[in-house]
């Protein structure tokens, strides 16, 4: 074999050799290839179900943080009501470990969470760094107060003559701050007494203190009734009253404002609200009356244990168009309503509640004898239950009904420009063929229907009533429903709404005391707010046997004959006029 042929095949077998390492190597790197495909593909399914780990660990920590808030805002609404929370703490423990716990797992630290809470701390766990407690040293000190200052000297009318004579001179004076209240905001009141230095016997003398109700107090007759009408009248609670006054630096606290409400609440009802009541007792035609509930903290236990608040009432009296009349009782009972209306002859307008038949009954010593008082229906009420017929059943008979009382209201409306003379003998006339037909239909329908339910009670109820549902034909004065009332009524449930309770039964009966003047002032038609700031004024100055002078009612008469410049001022002396003839 030649040497050139030797060589071809040598480099030919080489040549194949290195082809088989090239397959072999190709080979190696393509499985190679599947594995770090497979590779990356477990980690892309790895990182995806984590990445759904996440979100399900992040929703839950989400819902256990909202379910976390819930328990402490009623924890907080607990403690507020004075009930046992010793349940809700444990729930809200575990709910805390397992929000922490999650909170590890998804990275969330608690390093802000804990700077909140120590920040909170150095504050002293109150809001504007204000710590709760602890009680006031010394005078006010009102020079901080961005308040504008006015300024009411007081002087004596001896001293002023002697000063007159040469006897004596002004000695500088003894002065205090208050702070007093005007439309477009608060003002700082400077009391200056003046003194005098005698000459006789060289001693200073000064002027002396002016009769007020409020007297030694932060509380001028125009701050005491601003505050009184935002409570009772705007349903406005002492809290948020207590941090408006703080963006203006007066020192007034939630508890020293409602020590003021107390204390003018009861010589409130003592003086102006018993007159009232008297007057009312005593000339009423018809007086319209309901109740509504309200929540006042008990007496606290003696081993501590929180219990929840208890549940009072608050009832009106609505005395013709002269007086609106709140009480408080603790239960409300016949013997309280009774209590309550002794000594009154004349027309009652409320619903068929069950307490309110004991002011119908005739009197224990006479039992034949009429009662007293005579009960006036409310078609309303009556009305009402038509109504939830109708919609609860979707009665055709329910809705006749409620055709039959509309038409009758229209009747009595077309009167109602007429003298009460006039609308009785109009409604003998022409409207008790109305009513007596419309009571023979319930009491035929009622017969007939055997199934209890909306449409039976509303028959029931108008086949009961006939002859209070009838009394208003008997005189023109007398109103067809008892609205009147339960409107009178929506002040107390928007006030409750907002301030939750009273703070004890006291403080509830001074509080519907206020509200009675502030409900009999918008009755009149009088700013209630300045009535009650004439009426703080006014009242110590006055005589006993005349506080009827200062109702809400006969007010504006007795206001004319007060001298203005007295009047206007907060303090100082006051003339009271000879009572009229």
């Amino acid at each position: 074999m030649s040497p050139r042929r030797t060589a071809a095949r040598g480099a030919s077998a080489r040549v194949k050799a290195e082809n088989a390492a090239l397959v072999a190597a190709q080979a190696q790197w393509e499985q190679q290839r599947q594995t770090l495909l497979e590779q990356l593909a477990a980690t892309e399914e790895r990182a995806s179900q984590a990445e759904r780990e996440r979100d399900a660990l992040r929703a839950s920590y989400t819902r256990l943080q909202q379910e976390l808030e819930l328990l402490r805002r009623r924890m907080v609404v607990a403690q507020a009501e004075r009930q046992d929370t010793q349940q809700l703490e444990l729930e809200f423990e575990v709910k805390l470990r397992e929000v922490e716990q999650l909170a590890g797992t998804l990275g969330v630290g608690s390093e802000s969470d804990s700077s909140e809470s120590s920040e909170q701390g150095e504050r002293g766990g109150d809001e504007g760094g204000r710590s709760r407690g602890g009680k006031g040293k010394g005078r006010r000190d009102l020079s901080k107060a961005k308040l504008p200052v006015e300024r009411i000297v007081l002087e004596d009318p001896g001293f002023e003559a002697l000063v007159a004579e040469g006897k004596a001179s002004p000695h500088g004076f003894e002065k205090s701050y208050r702070v007093m209240y005007q439309r477009g905001g608060y003002r700082v009141l400077e009391v200056a007494r003046v003194k005098y230095r005698v000459k006789d016997d060289m001693s200073v003398k000064t002027a002396p203190v002016a009769k007020e109700l409020l007297a030694g107090t932060i509380f001028t007759p125009s701050l005491a009734a601003d505050i009184l009408h935002k409570k009772c009248g705007m349903g406005l609670p002492w809290y948020r009253q207590e941090r408006e006054l703080q963006f203006l630096n007066l020192p007034l606290r939630r508890s020293i404002m409602s020590r003021m409400a107390k204390l003018v609440g009861e010589l409130l009802g003592d003086t102006v609200i018993r007159a009232m009541r008297a007057d009312a007792k005593a000339n009423a035609f018809c007086i319209a009356t309901d109740a509504t509930g309200l929540k006042v903290l008990p007496v606290p236990r003696e081993d501590g244990k929180r219990q929840p608040c208890k549940r009072g009432h608050v009832l009106v009296q609505i005395a013709d168009r002269d007086h609106v009349l709140f009480d408080y009782l603790e239960r409300e009972t016949s013997a309280a309503i009774d209590q309550l209306f002794k000594g009154y002859r004349g027309y009652v307008q409320a619903d068929a509640k069950s307490v309110f038949d004991i002011l119908y009954r005739p009197g224990p010593t006479d039992p034949d004898d009429e009662p007293p008082r005579k009960e006036v229906g409310c078609w309303a009420h009556a009305r009402r239950k038509f109504w939830e017929a109708t919609v609860g059943e979707r009665s055709e008979l329910a809705r006749e009904a409620l055709y039959r009382i509309r038409r009758i209201y229209q009747i009595d409306e077309a009167w109602s420009d007429q003298t009460s003379a006039s609308r009785t003998r109009l409604r003998c006339e022409h409207l008790r063929p109305h009513v007596e037909d419309f009571l023979d239909w319930c009491e035929q329908h009622y017969e007939q229907i055997k199934v209890r339910g909306w449409l039976s009670a509303a028959f029931g109820y108008a086949h009961r009533q006939r002859e209070a549902l009838s009394r208003f034909l008997d005189d023109g004065r007398l109103p067809l429903d008892n609205n009147r009332s339960e409107r009178a009524l929506r002040n107390i449930a928007i006030g409750r709404k907002n301030w939750l309770f009273a703070g004890s039964d006291e403080h509830a009966e001074a509080l519907v005391h206020i509200m009675s003047l502030e409900a009999s002032a918008r009755l009149h038609q009088l700013d209630a707010a300045g009535y009650l700031r004439d009426l703080i004024r006014v009242l110590p100055h006055w005589p006993r046997d005349r506080f009827l002078e200062l109702c809400p009612r006969d007010w504006p008469k007795t206001r004319l004959r007060l001298d203005p410049e007295q009047l206007a001022t907060e303090i100082g002396p006051l003339d009271v006029p000879q009572p009229l003839a």
